[in-house]
């Protein structure tokens, strides 16, 4: 079995979606999957070596060809095949790290394990068969955005495969899993999705993070099937848990590697302080719906104007401005009211 060498130049913040393993730690290697035409590029799979058990993955990938064929190779690279992989855990039920955990069970008979928040998603996946954000939409029509809605259905069709959302063979709760020597800690963090987890190596001083801390971007919030009341709100909470633990090098499921996940931590936390202000800011002494209230906001580092981002990117915008703005309710900072089906915010006086 062989190890490669390090590339330092191969990884840095510009390239790390560039394919390949990359070794973190001696049996704890980086592998990124492509994702082809979505602005994420990939996403990182984490593969862990040395184990009785054979080989663990951290995330599974899309199930799509050019992901298994990157996979099988970045392996092989490593001195692997992909019969070796016993286990796949995965981090959330999004497709983009669910799926190919799926797929690899189907081919290998490989075990995939999956947060029990997850349950009621997957169920609602295959009570309604579609691959429409069912929730988003329904969060647009709540914002009075009933246009925008109907555009965002019309960019999806009726080819949903219910094969590649079968039920994990365990649901996970807060619990520590064994394999050998390496033992890792399940750490439910709702936010991004209700039954999202990530995976703490203790004694390595890692985090493999999946979605709930990304070294350059924050995840979208409210993006999922029977979604919490409050998400913006499970997902703070989920970031100040991060803070009990001892730090760890960040090991996200999208971009490098990270030296501390208690400085991005930090960041994401100060950064949704200042994105709850501007949102007060932009409702004023009107009352407004989310749709009204996303229209006067920034988007991205750029401070991209709502008018200019697709439709698809416009929704997950309103669905962020209604999550902001139904903690600022939740904290005595804005009222929510509700009349034909549409909520309406206005700030209160503090």
């Amino acid at each position: 079995m062989t190890t490669p060498t390090t590339r330092p130049t191969r990884f840095d913040r510009g390239r790390w979606a560039q394919g390949g393993p990359e070794t973190v730690r001696p049996g704890v290697h980086r592998i990124p999957l492509p994702l082809p035409e979505d602005g994420l590029r990939a996403v990182n799979v984490y593969a862990l070596e040395g184990l009785t058990e054979g080989l663990v993955l951290i995330d599974g990938g899309w199930s799509i060809p050019e992901s298994r064929k990157a996979l099988e190779d970045a392996l092989g690279e490593l001195g692997h095949d992909l019969g070796e992989i016993s286990h796949v855990l995965v981090t959330h039920i999004h497709r983009d790290h669910y799926t190919q955990a799926v797929e690899l069970r189907r081919l290998l008979g490989s075990r995939v394990y999956l947060g029990a928040g997850e349950r009621r998603g997957l169920e609602l996946l295959g009570e309604l068969r579609t691959d429409e954000p069912v929730g988003s939409l329904e969060t647009l029509r709540r914002a009075g955005a009933d246009e925008l809605a109907e555009r965002v259905a019309a960019m999806y069709d009726d080819s949903f495969d219910a094969t590649v959302w079968e039920a994990p063979d365990r649901w996970l709760q807060a619990e520590e899993l064994r394999f050998g020597d390496t033992r890792l800690t399940v750490v439910p963090t709702p936010g991004h999705t209700q039954g999202h987890v990530v995976y703490l190596d203790q004694a390595r001083g890692l985090l493999f993070s999946g979605d709930h801390v990304l070294p350059h971007i924050t995840p979208s919030i409210g993006f999922e099937l029977g979604g919490p009341a409050l998400p913006l709100g499970d997902y703070l909470d989920s970031l100040h848990l991060m803070t009990t633990l001892a730090d760890a090098r960040l090991l996200p499921a999208h971009g490098p590697v990270g030296d501390s996940m208690h400085a991005r931590v930090g960041e994401l936390l100060a950064h949704h302080d200042d994105r709850l202000a501007e949102t007060l800011a932009a409702l004023g002494d009107r009352t407004r719906t989310a749709y009204d209230v996303a229209g006067e906001l920034g988007w991205t580092r750029r401070k991209v104007s709502f008018a200019d981002l697709g439709a698809f990117d416009q929704m997950l915008a309103v669905n962020e401005t209604a999550a902001h703005l139904d903690v600022l309710a939740a904290r005595g900072r804005a009222l929510r009211t509700r009349s034909d089906g549409v909520d309406r915010y206005a700030a209160t006086a503090v």
